[in-house]
């Protein structure tokens, strides 16, 4: 068994269970007795307090959370130490990973994964706003709670953009989702984060990594020399608009990425309010990107100095530091995939562009129906016009084409199709009922719409309606809806609970605490009932302390006197017994008197002739009966029952 578990903390903080284990620390889950409220409290791993670097970071963590206030990110309430311990303690999540929750849904919808990124991004853009870099980024640290939102966790390696970088030899983000700088030991900065956020955003959408290996270098050297597999050629749902944010978060180039979480968080609002928003601009920049990429060799030496200390021992590294032949040949295989870089990059960015004679640049479709479009220039004896459906569009007539595959720009030399979608007239969507309705269960309805709708949840006190309920709605029921239109969701919090100060109701009439205590808005339990030398019908006890603090609501139980106990009239009887026979001139026969099986007195006799007999004076309450008998020399005699 855990060595905490029942521990407490400053006389405070009840751990009770392990609810995760890290690199650097153990999560409990525990009770703040003065709060009355559940926990978090993550405690440096024993094995690591005595070790002053670790120590630090552990400190560095605290001193970084501490100053984060929003509704995206694990809220830290005190940070503090108890005898050689150091610990934090923070908001207990109800809910799992965003890793957990991929592993069950596989790849998720995009509407989905924008709507998580977007939270991410804004939990981002507060903490580089306070000059704290995460470093960490990955689904294991997200949280997703039960209404759909999320909390950023986990700034365990977290670091103030103003504080010296050490422990550069190690490359400390998770190696699937480090950034190139993170992978060669160099400084990081804001936009580390927004790289890793890029590939936790690819993750969501594909159902997959964009690089794979059999070790921490192989992995951390393809984000540095490799091309991932574009999102659209995975899953052909996403949307070309959202594909080119990701793979801009995700530039190996940091100064082609987004500069900032605020910067990347217009691109998705943008993409939001209109998934067919015109992105050429960061076409252009990762068009740019493949073109003018000059091919270098792998820093394979700096990267395996960044992970050597985490992965020397599981990834082919020497403890000297020198590489040995397993990792020499992953090196070599690496140079070798070098020359594939740039067939690779145009295999995935080349529909970014005409790259290459006899390749026909896709034009602008959007806005023309199906027969003018068929007769464009650059159309017409070129590209077939396929019709696979219609969608609603504000922007457009019906009629009109409102969204095309591939988009304009791009190139084909074959599969010269474009695909289309026409306006169709707008599909009408209204409010559904949904006061009486679980406040999940209503938000999932409503995300069933697939209208972009902005939920809003607001809690409020009803002594009607059970927590965690609907009361009522804005729009009202029937009202029309649009897409991307604003819905508030007035959610029971349940009986508004007040505090109560427990007065002494001792020495009291039971009738007469009663309605005191109902008063004060508290519930009586059936009374215990209890002799005492107070008067019959007055309490004696009572089941909340004077001058406690409780709940309205609470139940409060009494304790009553019957009065004095009165004692039972003791009846005493003498009852004769008669020594057998076989008895008769014997010396010194030992009498046992029992009463009801149990020994209530022991004599010797001399039994002088086979008539004799002995007698014994039994004590019992008046009214009652007991079974009488004595027993010569470990034999029973005779026996009777007797009346007191």
């Amino acid at each position: 068994m855990d060595q905490n578990i029942g521990k407490m903390l400053d006389n405070r903080y009840e751990i009770l269970s392990l609810i995760g284990s890290g690199g650097m620390a153990n999560v409990y889950k525990a009770k703040c007795h003065r709060l009355n409220r559940m926990v978090a409290v993550k405690i440096l791993k024993s094995d690591l307090a005595d070790n002053a670097e670790f120590r630090r970071r552990f400190r560095d963590e605290s001193q970084a959370v501490a100053q984060l206030s929003h509704a995206n990110i694990v809220s830290v309430y005190d940070v503090s130490s108890s005898g050689d311990m150091e610990y934090i303690v923070m908001e207990l999540i109800d809910g799992i990973t965003l890793k957990q929750y991929m592993e069950r849904r596989g790849q998720m919808d995009w509407r989905e994964a924008l709507h998580f990124v977007t939270q991410i991004m804004r939990a981002l853009n507060h903490a580089h706003s306070r000059g704290i870099i995460h470093r960490d980024i990955k689904p294991q640290n997200i949280m997703v709670l039960r209404d759909g939102s999320v909390k950023v966790a986990d700034f365990g390696i977290a670091c103030l953009t103003d504080a010296a970088q050490t422990l550069t030899q190690e490359a400390l983000g998770s190696v699937h989702y480090i950034s190139p700088e993170q992978a060669r030991g160099d400084r990081t900065d804001v936009r580390s984060d927004i790289y890793s956020s890029g590939v936790v955003l690819y993750e969501m959408l594909t159902g997959r990594l964009p690089f794979e290996g059999d070790s921490a270098v192989s992995v951390a050297i393809q984000h540095l020399s490799s091309v991932p597999l574009a999102p659209r050629d995975i899953n052909e749902n996403v949307p070309e608009a959202l594909e080119l944010i990701c793979m801009k978060a995700m530039n190996p180039n940091a100064d082609k990425r987004y500069a900032t979480a605020e910067a990347m968080l217009e691109d998705l609002e943008k993409f939001r309010k209109d998934p067919t928003a015109n992105m050429d601009h960061i076409r252009d920049e990762l068009k740019e990107a493949v073109d003018v990429e000059p091919t270098q060799p792998i820093p394979t030496e700096q990267v395996a100095s960044a992970v050597r200390r985490k992965h020397h021992e599981e990834n082919g590294l020497a403890n000297d530091g020198k590489i040995n032949k397993k990792l020499l040949i992953g090196v070599i295989g690496g140079f070798a995939a070098l020359l594939l870089l740039i067939f690779a990059a145009f295999k995935i960015f080349g529909n970014l562009g005409n790259s290459g004679t006899g390749s026909h640049e896709v034009p602008n479709v959007l806005g023309y129906t199906v027969e003018q479009a068929e007769n464009l220039p650059g159309v017409k004896g070129v590209f077939k016009i396929e019709v696979v459906g219609s969608k609603p569009n504000d922007r457009y007539e019906v009629g009109q084409i409102v969204e095309q595959d591939p988009a304009k720009g791009r190139s084909r030399k074959n599969n010269l199709t474009i695909k289309v979608y026409i306006c169709a007239e707008e599909e009408k969507y209204y409010m559904p009922r949904l006061d009486g309705y679980d406040s999940r269960e209503a938000k999932l309805q409503l995300d069933s719409m697939n209208i972009d709708l902005h939920v809003t949840i607001q809690e409020s006190f009803d002594d009607k309606v059970a927590a965690g309920l609907v009361i009522s709605t804005t729009p009202t029921v029937g009202a029309e809806l649009k897409k991307g239109n604003g819905v508030l969701l007035i959610v029971s919090k349940g009986k508004d609970v007040k505090p109560v100060t427990v007065p002494s109701f001792l020495g009291m009439e039971a009738d007469t605490a009663s309605q005191k205590a109902e008063g004060l808005g508290l519930v009586v339990g059936q009374y215990q009932l209890a002799y005492s030398d107070k008067p019959a019908g007055q309490v004696i006890d009572q089941s909340f302390e004077v001058n406690s603090t409780v709940n309205e609501g609470e139940t409060i139980v009494f304790t009553v006197s019957q009065g004095k106990e009165s004692q039972p009239e003791i009846v005493k009887k003498t009852v004769t017994f008669t020594v057998p026979p076989k008895y008769a001139g014997m010396d010194d026969v030992s009498v046992v008197y029992k009463q009801d099986g149990t020994k209530v007195g022991e004599t010797t006799m001399n039994v002088s002739s086979s008539d004799a007999s002995v007698s014994y004076t039994f004590e019992g309450e008046k009214g009652t009966y007991s079974t009488v008998a004595a027993e010569f020399n470990g034999e029973t005699g005779s026996s009777q029952v007797i009346t007191f």
